[in-house]
């Protein structure tokens, strides 16, 4: 279930940060509406990858559309590294 306090809670920041876990952020609200979050900051460096490999992702999608797809053959070619028709490693 979700921490949520009110933000009036942090003149006793100790006890807010208290409650504030891997996996589970504590939700500031102000007059009763979600305004702030506190995580912990392994969530925080988790969150700024995934935002991060979404980027790298879609640039990936972009190029794909304007540049042209490249064939898995061409994906082994330019790695270095190619299979044979078993699908193990030459």
């Amino acid at each position: 279930m979700p921490n949520i306090k009110p933000i009036s809670d942090l003149r006793n920041y100790t006890e807010v940060l208290q409650n504030v876990d891997v996996d589970a952020p504590v939700f500031l609200t102000k007059n009763g509406r979600g305004k702030y979050v506190i995580m912990d900051i392994r969530d925080y460096d988790r969150e700024q990858a995934m935002a991060r490999l979404m980027h790298e992702l879609e640039i990936g999608r972009r190029s794909g559309e304007t540049e042209g797809w490249l064939t898995l053959e061409e994906v082994e070619e330019h790695l270095g590294i190619r299979y044979n028709e078993q699908n193990t490693s030459v």
